[in-house]
């Protein structure tokens, strides 16, 4: 069993969401981010969701688009990321999973990149822009390595395609809305395709689109998922804060009331073991 999967069924034995906040490597800066890393540690979430910057990122709203651009070109790398990951390997980080685009993991080969992932740390792998059918291969590379892949579900349409890929890893990420307040909206009211999706399947899923009035939305997920994901409220405080130390600071008194917030809230699977 992944620690991913580990930290789902735990959070089902204990009847709670969890929650996956997402970050932006590089943005400010390596540096930075490890240190934000680590205050998300401290908040005790759950999983992290990492994405790698990409100049043509989908799926992604103006906020994370943004951090997108702003860390390639402070200069990061996909090596810097992958030598930050390495250098956390001891600081008993959650489960992180790697958002990444096909085109990075194509350049590195992907059993390279899969075998690079799993050694600096990372227990995953979300791959946006993969199509589900096509997805086989990398997944099997992940399973060998006790890792997590997920393909194809990052759409704001999470339809039955994305409940059809999840079933090859276990986990089902539903990560829809997040583009404007109407599609959260709808998430945080179980009226989005999401709520479709994440029945269709019998294993945990992450819904995001959780945005500014979180306190409000959370609580509406009773039932329909396991999971909550948080990207653009994040990474809007991280690149608003004057400082490092103010980012982290920031995040960590965010993600400390949002894991309160799930704690309280039954997820859509309840473990009877």
């Amino acid at each position: 069993m992944s620690r991913i999967a580990e930290v789902f069924q735990s959070a089902s034995r204990a009847q709670r969401m969890t929650f996956m906040p997402f970050v932006t490597a590089g943005d400010p800066s390596t540096e930075g981010t490890a240190a934000v890393l680590k205050a998300l540690r401290d908040a005790d979430v759950d999983l992290i969701e990492l994405g790698f910057p990409y100049s043509d990122p989908i799926a992604d709203g103006p906020v994370i688009q943004a951090s997108y651009t702003r860390a390639l070109d402070s200069g990061v790398t996909v090596s810097a990321i992958l030598d930050m990951m390495t250098s956390l390997k001891n600081d008993n980080l959650p489960p992180v999973l790697a958002m990444v685009s096909f085109a990075i993991i194509f350049r590195f080969g992907s059993e390279r990149f899969v075998k690079l992932a799993a050694e600096s740390g990372f227990s995953g792998l979300i791959i946006p822009d993969l199509p589900a059918d096509e997805a086989e291969d990398i997944q099997a590379l992940a399973r060998k390595r006790a890792r997590s892949c997920s393909a194809g579900g990052s759409d704001d349409r999470a339809g039955p395609s994305s409940a059809d890929s999840e079933r090859l890893h276990g986990i089902c990420l539903l990560c829809v809305g997040g583009r404007d307040d109407r599609s959260s909206q709808r998430t945080a009211a179980g009226t989005d395709p999401a709520a479709a999706a994440a029945a269709a399947v019998d294993v945990p899923s992450a819904c995001g689109g959780i945005r500014d009035q979180w306190t409000d939305q959370v609580p509406a997920l009773q039932g329909v998922a396991d999971g909550v994901i948080v990207g653009s409220a994040i990474v809007r405080q991280i690149s608003e804060a004057p400082t490092v130390q103010a980012a982290c600071d920031r995040v960590r008194e965010f993600s400390q009331a949002m894991r309160t917030a799930v704690g309280s809230v039954k997820p859509s699977l309840v473990s009877t073991t």
